[in-house]
């Protein structure tokens, strides 16, 4: 497969089951974020509702686009996912899949909403930096922009879902004149068809735009097994024309070459030089090159990380210039530069349609997996009384327009924080902080703040172990 040994071939195998093992775990674990609500409210029968978070689960993952991957895939070092050896490439996705799973399981077990996008970017993070202490990767380093936009997504929105879905309860008790949906909805009697209508919206929101970004972390994941093990065949889209690439390389070259140097610094004239010869570097590596396909050896991978280096260097030295414009290009020659690095990117930004599936298959079906755990806590252990229909429709709108919006943008959120904290935001509006379970918030908050150090340090080490051994 893929032109590996057998034993490669087995590990590869191994690597991606555990990818999707650890999808259906997010699944199971996280299922209870969309049907909490529409259980306890009663608006959906258990078994129904979970069917149904599956099925929009799937849905969300086929659909929601490859951005949160693609930005998965670029937190690491480009030097991190392949390796001279290929065992040291096994070494990386070892550590960052056994953290995510004993970390995911192990809460889960214990009924606390803890986040898998926190548990996946934490063993990223961990395998970064441990990365970066190797001996001669001096020179190595996380995208740490990359780094502090996902850790500040990550951090903040749960404290939006708190205060939003606060909000969003204040306007609806001052709008809504049937005060019937604030109260504790009747034993085993579904709301009206109304207010069930809502619910069952606001789930199936929740539970798409679950799919549309914790779902493609299983993507981004995936990927970067794929990458590590064949680089070859996966570090690129084959799919696509290299004449087109090599087409963006020169006019992007053509473009940087009108710029006046005397308008530069010594800062940005290195900076260009280093763009300039990577430029001829693709342009020398496709020359004559009809299919992706023809590249030999590391050629396919060394292009990738050419593409990767031009579009960070480039748009680095663009942004430098905002507020000082280059005035010896055009206006529409600077959107043509622009357009041809986002074709650029194209050629590493992807996903095969059989990764897609095998994760959105995995998440869906782990979604009609042992939920029970989860949704007792967020349904009965937040707050000290009963979710009430405008609770719980409030938790979910706010949560399905905060996943939707950072799937938009390509950030990763931890869906259950931002319900977990939508559903204590909502419980505080009706009765103070006093209206909250004190233990159950606090063992979240502290999952929530532990989950990022225990998870870089465990898969860190890990890394650093399976390399000692790998060597």
């Amino acid at each position: 497969m893929f032109g590996l040994s057998a034993e490669l071939t087995i590990l590869l195998i191994l690597c991606l089951t555990a990818a999707c093992i650890f999808e259906f775990i997010n699944g199971f674990h996280d299922t209870a974020n969309a049907v909490a609500t529409v259980i306890y409210t009663h608006s959906l029968k258990p078994g129904f509702a979970v069917a149904w978070s599956g099925f929009w689960n799937f849905l969300g993952v086929n659909i929601g686009g490859i951005a949160v991957a693609v930005g998965i895939i670029n937190l690491l070092p480009v030097d991190a996912l392949v390796d001279a050896k290929v065992a040291h490439g096994i070494s990386m996705i070892a550590a960052l899949i056994i953290t995510a799973i004993i970390w995911n399981l192990g809460t889960w077990y214990f009924g606390i909403p803890c986040s898998s996008s926190h548990t996946l970017i934490g063993s990223i993070f961990g395998v970064g930096i441990a990365y970066m202490l190797l001996p001669g990767a001096n020179s190595v380093a996380l995208n740490w922009k990359k780094v502090y936009d996902i850790g500040l997504s990550l951090l903040i929105s749960p404290v939006f879902g708190f205060f939003l879905a606060m909000l969003l309860m204040y306007i609806l008790f001052k709008t809504i004149k049937n005060k019937k949906i604030f109260k504790q909805p009747p034993a085993k009697k579904a709301p009206p068809i109304w207010i069930r209508s809502i619910l069952i919206l606001t789930c199936t929101g929740v539970s798409f735009s679950h799919g549309s970004n914790d779902g493609q972390k299983g993507v981004g994941l995936v990927m970067l097994i794929l990458i590590a093990f064949a680089p070859a065949f996966f570090a690129i889209d084959r799919k696509q024309d290299p004449k087109k690439l090599l087409t963006c390389a020169t006019q992007i070259q053509i473009a940087l070459d009108k710029i006046d140097v005397f308008e530069l610094n010594e800062k940005e004239k290195v900076s260009l030089d280093f763009i300039d010869a990577h430029l001829d570097t693709i342009k020398n590596t496709l020359s004559g090159v009809v299919s992706f396909k023809d590249l030999k050896g590391n050629r396919t991978f060394e292009t990738r990380k050419d593409i990767l280096l031009i579009a960070k260097a480039t748009t680095k030295f663009l942004d430098g210039r905002v507020d000082k414009p280059i005035k010896s290009i055009s206006q529409a020659e600077m959107l043509n530069l622009k357009t041809n690095i986002k074709q650029m990117k194209t050629y590493t930004e992807y996903a095969p349609w059989w990764v897609i599936l095998m994760i959105s298959l995995s998440l869906g079906i782990g979604t009609m997996v042992g939920w029970k755990r989860i949704v007792v806590t967020i349904g009965e252990k937040i707050g000290k009384t009963h979710l009430t229909y405008a609770q719980g429709a409030s938790a979910e709108i706010i949560a399905a327009s905060t996943i939707g919006v950072s799937s938009w943008l390509g950030l990763p959120v931890s869906t259950t924080h931002v319900l977990s904290s939508g559903v204590a935001g909502s419980m505080v509006s009706g009765g103070g902080f006093k209206n909250l379970q004190s233990k159950t918030v606090t063992n979240i908050a502290i999952a929530w703040l532990i989950t990022l150090p225990v998870t870089v340090l465990l898969s860190g080490s890990l890394f650093l172990l399976f390399r000692m051994i790998f060597v």
